[in-house]
């Protein structure tokens, strides 16, 4: 008997199979009580803010963590006190819970796919095990194949992979000065630099001759020498006089340490305590290859190691797919390892070895493959990844680890994939659920909630609009509960389409990229129609972020450079560390076009729009400046003579002094991930308390700043300027989130609205190109439809909006459509086809045609 049955009361044991909540209050809910059942796929859904995930993650999962968080020592318990509980009342029936959210961890920069899902440990395995040893070499272990450890990691670049370099064309950028003239540019300009240059006088250089014209030896030492031989200096001489007085053992004003200029350039860049003097010296350092392991991060010994003809390394670099068809030859039968020669026969115990492992990474490769991730590299750094692969990624380790009995808390698993890919998704949902697991997600795609056993309905708007539980059941019992915005997506009666489907733009004027060539997109020409709406469809990894991050912005600064300005949105920060930005990658191709069209690029990425919690919402949108001027224009403030810096929590005077404005303290869990708590001296509110005590119509900043966007809409319904702010990000279907929302809470595509609201306030001229990835990420199509229709205003206004999206309902009110693929990884980056959604949907050797052709007829039927 199905966990449904018994939730709807068929048994009088239905209270073991289901999770029982009474009186959730967390965030806006509203003393929610519902009955969830256990063993089943449970869909939660409503329009953004509605209070879906202060259901599912704020108030279920966070119960289920508290409650392990019981079982641990009575030390650690005094710690996680401070970390506090979801308000509720209570709730029964509830398993350990596993949560896979969207939000972005900080990792480490050597964090890999391979090391993340674990498959890495077998591929060192088979090497150690399997692997073709050059004569006499010893076996190594399979650490010794890591370039995470001590045993593996090359010895020249400690596994990084490349090391500092200072070439002589950053030391001497013109070698037709003199020393004297600052011909050793790497050199300080200040008394140190005086001193280095007086020391050169004293070991015989002549410095007032042209670099060039010195003898090799001598720049060469110079530049390069590993002495550091303490020099006599002798100030207010000429040169012929400092000469004279070495030779004669004359006594000198003082003794100097010589260091070699590329030796001064790396200690002053490893050492110095001053931000300014590193970076100066990281003016003139590169990074290269390590010249011991080539960029391979591993040491030689581990690098001879060979399997089927490749190095461990060759392996990491192959795209999952293809590694996996690897494993399936070496399982054949009568496979041989190409290192064999002649009659060689491979020993049965290394073949029973090479065939156990190859099965083993071929069980642990295919969830990872099933997720549409096969175009991913062992290698691949975690870093890289988009929010919706991390997760797609993480679900596929927790297949793997076969757990019995959780429940799975997830965000929105379909985030970035596209629709060929979802049956995959679910089928490892439905595989999850059938192994004895209950299966919770936060969801917006349509097909998704369609194959859920049990929906919750959360609603009905967002915000201080929703929190209440619209309906809880069986799908099929939504279709009658006139209170849902969900029902009308799933059932029909009003989808996104409008009344009149709006004729096809077809532009005027084209930009075209000639022969793009980036990651996997090999000399790819393509053309945008201007004045229209563009979407970029193909399966993942085929090319598409690649194509609308960096093709189209970096062609079209180096090709159309003067007539468009500055492309705004995500500039990319350049590292104080060379390591950092090693072997930047380019994108080869040209750019044409109208001469006058395009004078604008609006970038929008999914990045987040800050790295510590003190930027939020209110900050990046400049709102918060209007907010604390109202607040120092009070009488209050003007009586204890506050400013607006006052009500800054960046700054000491207002601010709490134990949190330093953060609102929040780390706390250490010791063996467990370190959480944050609100601090105890001001409950969070990131203030101290003579701050607290002016207010602005009864409110306080804090209070001001836990208003979400639509409550504080009416808050300051008579203050235009304001208005203006909040109403941008209204229109951008983020009334729900507060003003004050951390900017490291916020996921990619709330982070991609919020910039997108902020580009809404200025005037449009119809001059400006958008390029904008998946902007309805993480939207309800309700929230989905308000958007897209302010992106066709911008077109309506003559601007150009290039969007990449997954949602067919979304591609099919675009003008144009360009399909990228066929595949993903090396199977795709090529342009599969170009046109009308119409004519997309017909062509056969599209991948996205019949999702799109079924858009097209739902959009046909209103």
């Amino acid at each position: 008997m199905r966990a449904m049955d018994l939730i709807d009361g068929h048994t009088a044991e239905g209270r073991l199979d289901r999770v029982s909540v009474r009186g959730a209050r967390e965030h806006n809910l509203r003393a929610v009580d519902v009955d969830i059942p256990r063993n089943a796929l449970v869909a939660f859904t409503g329009v953004s803010g509605s209070g879906k995930s202060s259901l599912a993650f704020g108030t279920i999962y966070a119960e289920a963590q508290r409650r392990f968080f019981e079982s641990v020592a009575p030390y650690a318990r005094r710690l996680i006190d401070q970390v506090g509980a979801p308000d509720i009342d209570s709730i029964e029936g509830l398993p350990p819970a596993v949560a896979l959210p969207q939000r972005r961890t900080g990792g480490s920069a050597r964090s890999t796919v391979g090391s993340a899902t674990t498959v890495a440990n077998v591929v060192r395995m088979l090497y150690s095990r399997v692997g073709t040893y050059p004569l006499d070499a010893p076996m190594l272990f399979a650490e010794d194949f890591s370039a995470n450890t001590v045993q593996g990691a090359c010895p020249e670049c400690h596994g990084i992979g490349r090391i500092y370099d200072v070439p002589e064309q950053l030391m001497v950028p013109d070698d037709s000065v003199s020393i004297r003239n600052r011909a050793i540019a790497a050199w300080p300009t200040a008394w140190h630099g005086k001193q280095l240059q007086d020391s050169l006088i004293s070991l015989g250089y002549d410095i007032d001759v042209p670099w060039r014209d010195l003898p090799s030896d001598q720049r060469n030492w110079a530049l390069y020498t590993q002495e550091s031989p303490q020099v006599p200096v002798f100030t207010d001489r000429s040169p012929s006089e400092v000469r004279k007085a070495v030779a004669s053992g004359a006594e000198p004003r003082y003794m100097s340490k010589f260091l070699g200029v590329k030796r001064y350039v790396l200690e002053t860049f490893a050492n110095s305590k001053s931000a300014r003097m590193r970076q100066k010296a990281a003016e003139f350092m590169i990074s290269v290859a390590c010249p011991v392991c080539g960029g391979k991060r591993l040491k030689p010994d581990a690098l001879a190691v060979r399997f089927e003809g490749a190095d461990i390394t060759e392996i990491s670099r192959m795209p999952l797919d293809d590694v996996a068809r690897l494993m399936e030859h070496v399982l054949l039968p009568e496979w041989r390892s190409t290192e064999q020669s002649g009659d060689e026969s491979l020993p049965p115990e290394k073949r029973l070895a090479a065939q156990r492992l190859a099965s083993e990474l071929l069980g642990r490769l295919s969830p990872i493959i099933d997720l549409g991730l096969g175009y991913l590299t062992l290698d691949r750094t975690t870093s890289t990844l988009s929010s919706g692969e991390l997760q797609r990624m993480r679900l596929a380790t927790q297949v793997l680890s076969r757990l019995f009995g959780v429940v799975f808390v997830l965000d929105e698993p379909s985030a970035g994939l596209h629709p060929a890919d979802t049956e995959a998704l679910l089928r490892i949902l439905r595989n999850l659920r059938d192994s004895g697991n209950t299966v919770f997600y936060v969801e917006h795609s349509l097909d998704v909630i369609r194959e859920a056993d049990w929906i919750v309905d959360i609603g009905p708007g967002a915000g201080a609009s929703g929190g209440t539980v619209v309906y809880s059941g069986r799908i099929d019992g939504l279709r009658d509960v006139k209170e849902s915005v969900t029902r009308r997506y799933l059932f029909g009666g009003s989808n996104s389409a409008p009344d009149q489907p709006r004729e096809r733009r077809v532009g005027d004027g084209r930009l075209t990229l000639h022969n793009v060539t980036r990651n996997n997109l090999s000399d790819v020409t393509v053309a945008f129609p201007l004045g229209a709406f563009t979407a970029i469809t193909g399966v993942s990894g085929s090319g598409k972020s690649t194509l609308i991050n960096h093709g189209i912005p970096d062609l079209l600064r180096a090709d159309l450079a003067s007539v468009t300005g500055e492309a705004e949105g995500d500039l990319e920060t350049t590292s104080e560390d060379p390591l950092d930005s090693a072997s930047p990658v380019t994108t080869a191709g040209r750019a044409s076009g109208p001469a006058d069209r395009v004078r604008r690029i609006v970038h929008v990425t999914q990045k987040p729009i800050g790295r510590t919690p003190r930027s939020n919402v209110a900050t990046y949108t400049g709102v918060f400046d209007r907010i604390r001027s109202r607040l120092a224009a009070t009488p209050e403030a003007r009586r204890r003579h506050y400013g607006a810096s006052r009500f800054s929590f960046n700054l000491p005077s207002g601010r709490c002094p134990i949190c330093k404005g953060e609102g929040m303290i780390e706390v250490e869990l010791l063996f467990l991930p370190t959480v944050h708590a609100p601090c105890s001296a001001c409950g969070g509110t990131r203030y101290n308390a003579e701050t607290l005590e002016v207010r602005l119509e009864g409110k306080t900043v804090a209070e001001i700043l836990a208003m979400s966007v639509s409550t504080a809409r009416e808050f300051f319904d008579k203050d235009s300027d304001i208005v203006q702010h909040l109403d941008a990000l209204l229109d951008v279907g983020l009334g729900y989130i507060s003003l004050g929302q951390s900017a490291t809470e916020l996921s990619g595509g709330e982070a991609q609205r919020v910039k997108l609201a902020a580009e809404l306030r200025r005037a449009q001229l119809g001059d400006t190109l958008y390029l904008l990835d998946e902007p309805t990420s993480g939207l309800h199509p309700a929230d989905s439809d308000r958007l897209i229709g302010h992106l066709q205003r911008l077109v309506d206004g003559g601007n150009t909006v290039i969007v990449v999206e997954h949602d067919m309902r979304v591609v099919a009110e675009a003008d144009w459509v360009i399909d990228l693929g066929p595949g993903a990884g090396d199977a795709g980056g090529q342009v599969v086809a170009t046109g009308t959604p119409e004519e997309v949907s017909v062509n056969v050797a599209s991948r996205t045609a019949p999702f799109l052709e079924a858009a097209l007829v739902n959009r046909r039927q209103g």
